[in-house]
């Protein structure tokens, strides 16, 4: 007697579901809609492509002199005109972009790696450790960041490296405060308990199972605070704290032509505009990426 055929399974007939889409692939969907991230993403590229091809764009060199043509109008010859020593506007706000963008992006990276570290151990261990860090990062909010770095590189000196070192520092409470507030959060997970309880090491705990839960404002704070470390270099040199000469820097380029705005307005028109189109540009991308990555905000 044959047996009966067995029923069909319906399971293995029904078409598999491909799972959530990943988050990556869904972030960046929503910024293909974001006009704002947009914007930014062009005008930050457009510094970058400068600032790599500034050679290129700018083969005069910024630090020529040429007493015999110095206060120039703009021209064919010189786009942005020259300053009171001769020097070509021009090559030295493209010249500038490189400078202002090593400032942004190493500021930023101190205060990011130094505030992460700091807030991932005082809210994955609290007590008295979270108690001696939180406060001593109220002692550095108690100041305004711009004076905080100010009295920094006061005391290491006035140079470009100093300077993204202090504007690095004034910069750690954010971070550290952020990264905190996430990690007293994602450490309650059950994910968390389970690696505590196998005896998995604390700092593969930090590193593997919370820090990629506190990337993403991480990030988005990172880029935010270009454009204000950008600003904060440009504040600092504009006072002689920062860049010395004859450093192209574009705070330096404004202090320097203060008192030629009557008769030279180029020198320190076009350096201005070059700090507000990057800082704008940088904000918006900032702005587009903290709306991008909260999922709670419909695009």
């Amino acid at each position: 007697m044959r047996s009966a055929a067995a029923p069909p399974d319906a399971a293995a007939d029904r078409p598999r579901s491909r799972g959530p889409r990943p988050r990556w692939q869904s972030a960046a969907r929503r910024a293909r809609r974001h006009r704002g991230a947009i914007a930014g993403l062009v005008v930050s590229g457009a510094l970058v492509l400068v600032a790599v091809f500034q050679n290129a764009l700018a083969p005069v060199s910024p630090v020529r002199i040429d007493i015999g043509d110095a206060l120039a109008a703009p021209s064919a010859r010189h786009l942005m005109g020259t300053d009171q020593y001769g020097r070509d506007t021009y090559s030295r706000v493209v010249h500038g972009s490189g400078i202002s963008l090593t400032v942004g992006l190493i500021s930023v990276g101190i205060a990011a790696t130094a505030g992460t570290a700091v807030g991932l151990l005082a809210g994955y261990h609290g007590g008295p450790l979270d108690a001696f860090l939180m406060r001593a990062v109220d002692v550095m909010l108690a100041f305004p960041g711009i004076l905080l770095a100010l009295g920094i590189v006061s005391v290491l000196g006035p140079n470009l490296r100093n300077l993204m070192i202090a504007v690095g520092i004034s910069g750690i409470p954010v971070y550290a405060r952020l990264v905190r507030g996430s990690v007293l959060v994602s450490k309650e997970q059950l994910y968390v308990d389970a690696a505590r309880v196998t005896g998995v090491p604390v700092p593969v705990i930090l590193v593997r199972h919370i820090l990629p839960n506190v990337v993403a404002p991480v990030i988005v704070a990172g880029t935010l605070g270009m454009g204000t470390a950008i600003l904060a270099a440009a504040a600092l040199s504009f006072i002689g704290l920062g860049s010395q000469p004859p450093t192209p820097e574009w705070g330096r380029m404004l202090s320097e032509g203060r008192d030629y705005l009557r008769d030279a307005w180029w020198i320190s028109t076009f350096p201005g505009l070059a700090i507000m189109v990057t800082v704008l540009g940088v904000n918006m991308l900032g702005d587009g990426l903290r709306d991008v990555l909260d999922p709670r905000l419909k695009i």
